[in-house]
């Protein structure tokens, strides 16, 4: 979001406004971008999916806005154009705990209120996490309007900071009656007078009815209490409300045990998806929350624990065998193995020694060490795999929208049918009691729990698994976007090798010696953090030789590097720097399978150096696999098409293209697209932003990197080519968790409704119907935590 003005003057007296556009899709994006160009009145237009902005230049831009609401509506129905907000920097962003929210549906009714709000600038409100972000100018001055809010469609909801909410942990651990034992309680006196009022005669039948009072209050005073609190907001369509009108209804036809078996086993039911879903957002939070409460700090030969949080840069902690790395460092002191699965999910550990980086969420396996903090345990990998898990499950896709939007009309259109199904067949039979009992089937099975709820779970559930594995998902829409992909497209450096590059030969040329070649082309790549220019100058001080001082430093991107030395110019590079500088290549230059890099002196060719890399072990065993999935798989590299072509026969890459500048690479990126369908592409994360951005997904290897991380849809902490194998069977796993969760609840529903019908259902099937539905779906989603890819 821009902080500063958002428009601009052109020469020609039109101008150039920015403004907010809520895309996704790289692709429907290319679409939208294209169809506003073609409108005559403007000038130029350009869309950025990283950050969500459409760039506009015309005469009048404003006006312009719902012509181009229109297209993009078209292209992306729900697509959102507006003005940028000038005091976006007064903004802020805060998340909040909720608790006792229980119903998923009631999470996306109190969203949907939020947001309406003209002093919130976003709501998003996640049922799996159980946390709210707010984006607002001062988002604590509105918690006591979000908390009313909330209560009004949920009762006793209470959203607060997370300081209170680990306070009250605190507390309520000390307290034996909680909310939990007391629904306990309830739930087993209820049960008892239902079976003795049921099943046995120590009641005379006068007294049995008082006997179904009780035990329906036991069970059901706190569902008929929110109800009318709900009503007086005006929330009719409410669970607690619906079920108390069929229980109270089932009453009123004297159909008295079925009202407190009903009521009894939904509040078994209601039990049951509450402890199934808080295991399985624990299960899943346990996962990837690898945050450590406490570390040794070290003072001379003195241990003090104090919490994560307090640990500074600079400060020294002990890290004992068997304890994981708390915060990101390096080793100072000590020598051990590593078990990085947790980070990384790769099995084999690595071993470590002074001066060796160390990533925290590691289990240091063998031995005791001492590490220095580089980052705190708020920018430390632990809280950054979190913070991307959590935003992930933020990230709402499309199935998930469809579904909320599907509940809000879900409901109604039960309770309709359920007051004809009432009216309608006892005017024409008579029947009016069994038409009633029907109806109030219909009203048990009208929330759409079931259906709010697992949907999400099946995507959070998807996110965790790849989390474990190393594998970071950015979004909801990311997973669901690489069920689509019909091309992998991958980078070759980094990516298909290991990008671990040595220098293999040295070729001086015009009386030049390779000590004296090396140490010029290492002097000039000092200025640069590429992999190639690292293994140049690690080379040169493995041979010892001395650097020297450069100036006129210049480099330019996918060609090389140009700069001065005792005034002599130098240029290091590809063929395209030779060609761009005039520098003459001879004609009998050897073939290499390695990377060239040319060195030009007062532009005369004076040798060249090949760099070898290492084709990663796993890539050729990949690639077969993507293909029987039905991918076509392609390299877009910058390195020579000898090299390219050699890479990609081992592996058995199907489409090669080499010597690409980073915006070739755009272009050829989107011919593959049009020519085979939506892509995905895989790369180190070195300069790959654009394209990472470009693509419908894009996906970023390396360790995390923050460039990476902040650029791309999914991120490969291990840099395994078969993590993208892995997050494809991810995705299309979750998309088909979440549609079989969303056709077994609204079949079983369905079903049950024409039971009722036809008069073969009865309430206790309607409460199955509602909860057991719930319950199974929720199981049914968390299965791919469970699941080897």
């Amino acid at each position: 979001m821009a902080t500063t003005s958002n428009s601009s003057i052109d020469n020609n007296n039109h101008k150039q406004k920015a403004y907010s556009i809520n895309i996704h899709c790289a692709n429907c994006a290319a679409k939208i971008e294209r169809k506003i160009n073609e409108l005559s009145d403007v000038d130029n237009a350009t869309i950025s999916i990283l950050t969500k902005q459409l760039t506009l230049t015309a005469k009048n831009p404003d006006e312009l806005l719902p012509t181009i609401q229109k297209i993009a509506d078209k292209i992306e129905p729900g697509t959102i154009i507006s003005q940028l907000e000038e005091n976006a920097s007064n903004y802020k962003e805060k998340i909040y705990l909720i608790e006792n929210l229980d119903c998923a549906n009631c999470g996306a009714k109190i969203e949907k209120k939020l947001n309406e709000l003209p002093e919130i600038k976003s709501a998003q409100l996640t049922f799996a996490t159980k946390k709210l972000k707010i984006v607002a100018q001062n988002p604590d001055v509105l918690l006591p309007q979000i908390n009313k809010i909330a209560n009004s469609i949920e009762n006793g909801v209470k959203i607060i900071n997370a300081d209170e909410a680990s306070s009250k942990s605190h507390q309520n651990t000390k307290k034996f009656f909680d909310e939990k034992t007391i629904n306990i309680i309830e739930i087993v006196f209820g049960a008892i007078l239902f079976i003795i009022g049921e099943f046995t005669s120590l009641v005379p039948d006068q007294y049995t009815l008082y006997l179904y009072i009780v035990a329906y209050l036991i069970l059901g005073f706190h569902i008929l209490k929110t109800a009318i609190t709900n009503l007086f907001h005006g929330n009719i369509f409410d669970e607690n409300f619906l079920m108390s009108i069929a229980t109270l209804g089932a009453f009123a036809i004297k159909e008295y045990p079925e009202a407190v078996g009903v009521m009894l086993f939904y509040r078994i039911g209601e039990y049951f998806e509450e402890r199934a879903t808080e295991k399985s957002r624990s299960q899943i939070m346990d996962a990837v929350d690898l945050r450590p409460e406490t570390v040794n700090l070290l003072h001379g030969d003195k241990i003090s624990v104090i919490s994560a949080h307090e640990a500074k840069v600079g400060d020294v902690l002990l890290v004992r065998a068997g304890d994981r790395i708390p915060v990101d460092g390096i080793v100072i002191e000590g020598e051990s193995r590593l078990d990085t699965s947790p980070v990384t999910g790769e099995p084999v550990p690595i071993k470590i020694a002074p001066n060796s980086s160390i990533t925290s969420g590691c289990l240091n396996i063998s031995g005791a060490i001492k590490m220095k903090v580089e980052k705190p345990l708020s920018e430390s990998m632990v809280s950054r795999i979190l913070q991307a898990v959590e935003n992930a499950a933020a990230n709402k896709p499309k199935i998930d929208k469809f579904i909320t939007r599907f509940a809000r009309i879900y409901t109604p259109i039960v309770v309709l049918v359920a007051t004809l199904t009432a009216i309608i067949p006892s005017l024409i039979t008579g029947d009016w009691e069994h038409w009633i009992y029907t109806a109030l089937t219909f009203l048990v099975i009208s929330c759409p729990c079931a259906l709010v709820l697992s949907v999400p779970l099946a995507f959070f559930s998807g996110i965790g698994s790849g989390s474990k594995q190393g594998i970071l998902f950015k979004g909801g829409l990311a997973l669901e976007a690489l069920k689509n992909i019909k091309t992998i497209v991958m980078d070759k450096t980094g990516t298909l090798t290991h990008g671990n590059f040595t220098v293999k030969t040295i070729n001086p040329a015009n009386n030049y010696t390779k000590e004296e070649l090396l140490a010029l082309c290492a002097s000039c790549e000092k200025i640069s953090s590429h992999p190639i220019a690292i293994s140049i100058i690690n080379e040169a001080t493995k041979q010892k030789l001395n650097l020297k001082t450069t100036t006129d430093n210049q480099e330019i991107a996918g060609e090389g590097i140009i700069c001065t030395i005792d005034k002599q110019k130098i240029y290091c590079g590809n063929k395209r720097l030779m060609q761009r500088f005039n520098i003459a290549l001879p004609d009998d230059l050897p073939i290499n399978d390695g990377t060239e890099i040319f060195i030009g002196i007062d532009d005369k060719y004076a040798g060249s150096i090949v760099i070898g890399d290492t084709i990663k072990d796993d890539a050729k065993t990949t690639i077969s696999k993507l293909k029987k999935l039905g991918l076509t798989t392609a390299m877009l590299t910058g390195d020579n098409e000898h090299s390219a072509y050699a890479v990609a026969k081992k592996v058995g890459i199907d489409k090669v293209h080499a010597k690409l500048l980073p915006e070739d690479k755009l272009k050829k990126l989107s011919s593959l697209r049009q020519e085979h369908g939506n892509v995905f592409f895989v790369g180190d994360g070195i300069n790959d932003a654009p394209i990472l951005a470009g693509a419908d997904v894009g996906a970023a290897m390396g360790s995390g990197a923050d460039a990476a991380i902040e650029a791309a849809d999914v991120v490969f902490m291990n840099s395994k080519v078969h993590s993208i194998f892995q997050a494809i069977n991810i995705s299309r796993d979750t998309i088909r968790i979440a549609w079989q969760n969303v056709v077994f609840a609204l079949g079983v529903k369905i079903l049950i409704m024409i039971l009722g019908l036809m008069g073969f259902a009865s309430m206790w099937a309607a409460v199955f119907a509602d909860t057991g539905v719930a319950m199974i779906c929720i199981l049914n989603s968390i299965r791919i935590l469970y699941k080897n890819y």
